[in-house]
């Protein structure tokens, strides 16, 4: 198997999945444990960590767009909108990242 984390564009797939996994957890887990049962703590503690990965997906997002020399009307901005759309880094993962990465390798 492949090791695609030593490369930026594979560090972005992951920090995509990991941004995208925990906005699922907070969502469908935390919040709801939050307001249905009365237990806040684990939105206590995932919001600010969902947080993190959310600037940091977008700053590697720019950062990898300038190394990649992507240009940014067509591939730049699609990365760094999908995290502003609920689950959409998972769809930036599956439509653009995956194949960037197939291609960098």
């Amino acid at each position: 198997m492949k090791n695609y984390f030593k490369t930026s564009i594979g560090r972005l797939r992951l920090l995509a999945l990991l941004e995208g996994f925990s906005l699922l957890i907070l969502v469908f887990i935390a919040v709801p444990l939050k307001y249905y049962f009365d237990i806040p703590t684990l939105s206590k503690h995932l919001g600010p960590i969902h947080g993190a990965l959310f600037l940091l997906f977008i700053f590697s997002a720019l950062k990898v767009g300038i190394e990649q020399q992507w240009k940014f009307t067509k591939t730049t901005w699609k990365v760094i909108l999908s995290c502003f759309i609920p689950f959409g880094t998972f769809y930036i993962d599956y439509k653009i990242l995956r194949k960037l990465s197939f291609d960098e390798s």
